[in-house]
């Protein structure tokens, strides 16, 4: 697991005010405010933020991959299918910064590995290390702080996120299955433009899991969905919307 370097987020009454300070809460803090206020009482206490060192792999035969983690021994967290909605300002302000605000739901799904929990959903914060870009970034990682909190009633969150002036930007669907492997966190994603196996950790084992896997570093991906998503439309000559099953 990625460790944690930060704590507490800041209180909200600092941004208390305008939606545009709210909005700054948001982009540079993630927690539990110590407020009552309408918009952040659903919000689970004791978040934190980590340090996430992460790579993608193409997957093309995924019954060999789930051989080879078998063989690995590594142990599955169950299945589950997820709708992620990114949030952003009508000028794609978080996004050009190099920060992503996305709300997550999560519902358990069908799976020969044991192990399911219940539907839930996750707020999540991304963005780049203090004095890095997200464009800086020494290859082949991709690494980010990362601040995740459980939320209650996430109903009430399109709306509360929309009074901050935020909107949808980008939807996405997928499937996954979570596994760990010593230090690792491993994710096999299934996802409407293909299947991927996200590999977080320390790099040394990201090496070294990757090379067991049939993997070396030629092969790791830094890109977001987001970004994977327009490059396969691109290829495919499509207007990029959202990255949706067909219902």
């Amino acid at each position: 697991m990625a460790r944690t370097i930060g704590g507490r987020a800041r209180q909200v009454s600092d941004y208390a005010g305008s939606r545009a300070g709210l909005a700054t809460f948001f982009l540079h803090s993630c927690g539990a405010p110590q407020t009552q206020g309408d918009l952040y009482s659903g919000v689970a206490p004791g978040s934190s933020t980590k340090r996430e060192i992460e790579v993608k792999l193409r997957i093309a035969d995924v019954r060999e991959i789930l051989s080879k983690l078998r063989k690995l021994r590594a142990i599955s967290r169950g299945r589950v299918f997820e709708q992620n909605t990114l949030y952003d300002t009508p000028n794609s302000e978080i996004r050009r910064s190099g920060r992503l605000l996305r709300l997550r739901t999560e519902r358990p799904a069908a799976s020969a590995w044991a192990g399911a929990g219940r539907p839930q959903t996750v707020l999540t914060l991304k963005g780049p290390l203090p004095g890095r870009s997200a464009a800086t970034a020494p290859a082949p990682f991709k690494e980010r702080l990362e601040c995740e909190v459980l939320v209650h009633s996430p109903q009430q969150w399109p709306s509360a996120l929309g009074s901050l002036g935020l909107r949808p930007a980008f939807r996405y669907d997928k499937y996954r299955t979570s596994f760990r492997l010593g230090d690792l966190h491993l994710d096999l994603d299934e996802t409407p433009i293909g299947v991927f196996l996200e590999l977080e950790g320390p790099p040394a084992p990201i090496d070294r899991a990757a090379r067991l896997l049939g993997f070396s570093r030629r092969h790791y991906l830094r890109q977001s969905y987001g970004e994977l998503y327009i490059a396969d439309c691109r290829r495919q000559g499509r207007v990029p919307r959202n990255m949706l099953f067909r219902r």
